[in-house]
């Protein structure tokens, strides 16, 4: 039996396809519409399972062509993320058979399946994508990486894209010189759609790492937010997906940002000397934001894909709080006003200290001198301008 999938986003299609062959169907994908309503006249398939909301063509003229114009019976399965009432109306109205809103699981997809079209003779023992759900919206995670050989935690990071679809991760080595570029290579076989290992060969610093990897995941077409994690994963996973959930569910977000904000029922812990520091370096900043951010350098953040350009395509001018740039940036950019409505911080259920961090005390120190060089560099947009211009 086959089945010919269509969706603009390929982290959607392969658990679909890989788990449909699993209960023995043969699965056809495809990200283009166009090219997905040429390959439903040459491969005749049993049923189709389209998104709505894609580029250029969408899923509706998709069923147009096959009810309207190829005047054809073939059952018709969407899986979207489009609730509007008037969108499913329309579709029923042209004669889809389902209409399922994603997110939703595969085993769901598939009892669905089943009923439309049945179930084939032969079923793979081989189960991948057993509990995994189908998101609505797919997401980058940059994980800047120096001489991590010993703490990267990559069974975390596997069992995590194992059983969330949509995520991809890039992995960037910036200029190691322990075999961290090996462990991610290892970390990346077999799983090539899903992971990327960017290498630099030179160490340019956290701030670069994370800036480089933020501007390469923003080439790839089918993601809708990139963010950014530490490798060590003080923040969870699940955390990070929390910040997820909100830019997804709110429009006004442009930036999310975590915060280790101390809280009953979360488990956040800091060294006694570093929390000191720390307490002092936020209220610097918030004097120089003119917001008021409890905690701006948390190392995780999602971003919506059309404020990456304004956030990372310069050069940040200090190595280790670039996170103050980018809401200054985000600032002169849109202004002062709007730029608090797009931006959000959410505290976190957890965040633990890693042994083994790179930030030194010495290194924390230098902070504090390190914010007047925004303060000064970032006092306007045209200062900001000429200092581009001159660097």
């Amino acid at each position: 039996m086959k089945i010919l999938a269509i969706d603009d986003q390929k982290l959607v299609l392969i658990p679909l396809e890989s788990r449909l062959k699993e209960f023995g169907y043969e699965v056809i994908t495809e990200t283009n519409a166009k090219k997905g309503m040429e390959l439903f006249d040459s491969i005749k398939p049993d049923l189709v399972i389209v998104d709505i909301n894609m580029p250029e063509t969408s899923g509706i003229e998709v069923v147009k062509y096959i009810r309207e114009e190829k005047k054809s019976q073939t059952p018709i399965m969407v899986l979207s993320g489009n609730t509007d009432d008037d969108i499913i109306t329309e579709a029923f109205d042209l004669g889809v058979n389902d209409y399922m809103k994603k997110p939703l699981s595969l085993n769901e997809v598939f009892s669905r399946t089943k009923r439309l079209i049945g179930v084939p003779d032969k079923e793979s023992k081989n189960i991948a994508y057993k509990n995994v759900l189908i998101q609505q919206r797919c997401v980058g995670v940059v994980i800047p990486c120096y001489n991590e050989e010993d703490r990267l935690l990559s069974k975390e990071f596997l069992n995590f894209i194992d059983k969330n679809s949509g995520y991809h991760l890039c992995f960037v080595n910036d200029g190691s010189k322990d075999k961290t570029l090996e462990v991610l290579n290892k970390l990346r076989e077999g799983r090539e759609d899903f992971i990327t290992v960017y290498d630099c060969e030179q160490n340019g610093g956290k701030a670069e790492a994370v800036r480089l990897g933020m501007l390469h995941m923003a080439k790839e077409e089918d993601l809708d937010y990139i963010g950014f994690l530490d490798a060590d994963l003080s923040t969870d996973l699940l955390d990070f997906d929390d910040l997820v959930s909100t830019i997804e569910n709110n429009d006004k977000y442009k930036i999310v940002s975590g915060s280790r904000i101390s809280r009953m029922g979360a488990n956040i812990t800091k060294e006694s000397a570093r929390k000191i520091i720390s307490l002092s370096v936020n209220y610097i900043i918030r004097k120089i934001l003119k917001m008021d951010f409890k905690d701006t350098q948390c190392g995780a953040k999602i971003f919506h894909k059309d404020v990456i350009e304004v956030s990372f395509k310069d050069k940040f001018v200090t190595q280790w709080i670039f996170d103050v740039e980018i809401f200054k940036r985000m600032t002169l950019h849109y202004g002062l006003d709007k730029a608090k409505v797009m931006l959000c911080e959410q505290p976190l259920k957890r965040w633990i200290h890693a042994d083994g961090s790179k930030l030194s005390m010495k290194d924390s120190i230098k902070i504090i001198g390190q914010l007047g060089e925004i303060a000064w560099t970032y006092r306007s947009k045209k200062k900001y301008e000429n200092f581009l211009k001159n660097r």
